[in-house]
């Protein structure tokens, strides 16, 4: 018999299946297994459905508001574009984002426009490229922190007006403590490009993801059960539990809480248009907010004379907070090894999504991972075999 990820045995059999969370990560795997002829409920505590991307319209001006913040959707997952343009139609809209910065407005992420602008030259692109690699600091060799990648590919003028400020507000600690591989891919265009994203597909819901999920959970094998916390003694009440929650809240926090950092919206609103744009980033550290989303401008297909705005504030997350990015250092990945040797020992459970592996996901992932997740379990079932606690490996 297959063990999956080393833990218990859990064999697949029939009966009613549980999904902890009516986000995407539950809603997708429910509809996939209702679709099989499964009877599956699924739980959430909040009083709403579509998780984080949750999106409703605002009774003064009529404008669709990202709740938990903004979400855009891309992907070079053809599956998955499609499939999402099964439950709504999504729009073309292209992610272009400022920033202010000692005073003035800069396009990101840094491309030849910002750096033009930044140093006030008019460097063609191998120009552009040759003066960056020479404010770069070559004597790091292997960048081990954010900010000796950052010094190692940019220089220190561009980290400190664009990186430093920003990332201090975001993780609430200097850049010198974060490990590189925050900052992966560092984003500097030798061209005129300011499409954030680089993905074949990308777009948003006409109708928002409220909508969207609302479609995916439309079925007659699925019933829900909003504002309803579900406890791990229920595990035992159907064949099998895929559970999208906090991996560390399954175990009721029993032996820590790992760290997130949590979001705070000040929400305000404008008559006209209050910034020009969706996204503006503030990159000092002076300034206590990271950026500010005015979100009419996710809809350009809309018209609305006044404006919704949020300022984020980024912070430590704590008991009761809504968990947004897992901070991941060494404290954090310890015991998130404890609680995965705990998981793996959790008979028919599989934990998934954003909080059940404790990583950081675009939705266009997550789609991908719950689908793949919904999949391996009819394979288990057709042949009798077992489902892991994991189905993406965890480290």
């Amino acid at each position: 018999m297959d063990r999956g990820s080393g833990g218990a045995p859990m064999t697949v059999g029939q009966g009613r299946i549980a999904a902890v969370g009516a986000g995407l990560t539950g809603a997708v795997i429910a509809r996939d297994l209702a679709e099989a002829g499964y009877e599956v409920d699924v739980f959430d505590s909040r009083s709403h459905i579509a998780g984080n991307c949750f999106t409703e319209r605002d009774g003064e001006t009529g404008v669709l508001v990202h709740v938990y913040g903004p979400h855009i959707f891309h992907t070079d997952d053809e599956e998955v574009w499609n499939y999402v343009n099964r439950y709504g139609t999504f729009l073309p809209y292209k992610n272009r984002v400022k920033t202010t910065v000692g005073g003035q407005v800069y396009s990101l992420p840094v491309n030849l426009h910002t750096i033009n602008q930044f140093f006030g030259k008019t460097f063609r692109p191998d120009e552009a490229k040759a003066f960056i690699e020479a404010q770069a600091d070559t004597s790091i060799t292997d960048p081990q922190t954010f900010e000796e990648q950052a010094l190692r590919f940019v220089g220190r003028a561009l980290y400190e007006a664009f990186f430093d400020g920003y990332t201090r507000k975001q993780w609430g600690c200097a850049p010198s403590d974060l490990p590189a591989s925050i900052l992966k891919r560092l984003p500097v265009r030798f061209n005129y490009d300011d499409n954030y994203f680089f993905h074949r597909f990308q777009g948003m819901p006409e109708n928002g993801y409220t909508a969207m999920v609302e479609r995916i959970l439309d079925h007659p094998g699925i019933k829900l059960h909003l504002g309803e916390t579900f406890r791990r003694e229920q595990a035992g009440d159907y064949a099998h539990v895929f559970y999208s929650g906090p991996l560390d809240g399954y175990f009721d926090y029993e032996d820590g809480r790992l760290g997130y950092r949590t979001l705070d919206f000040e929400c305000f609103t404008f008559k006209g248009d209050y910034q020009g744009c969706a996204v503006m980033n503030y990159g000092e550290a002076s300034v206590p907010y990271t950026r500010i989303t005015e979100h009419k401008h996710f809809a350009p297909w809309e018209t609305h004379e006044g404006s919704v705005c949020y300022r984020e504030y980024a912070r430590a997350c704590e008991p009761g907070d809504t968990p947004y990015y897992p901070i991941r250092l060494v404290e954090e990945k310890a015991l998130l090894a404890h609680y995965v040797e705990k998981a793996k020992q959790e008979v028919g459970v599989t934990f998934a999504g954003r909080l059940g592996t404790y990583r950081y996901l675009d939705m266009d992932v997550t789609i991908r991972e719950a689908l793949d997740t919904a999949r391996r379990f009819r394979a288990e079932a057709g042949r009798g075999g077992a489902m892991p606690a994991f189905v993406v490996a965890m480290g």
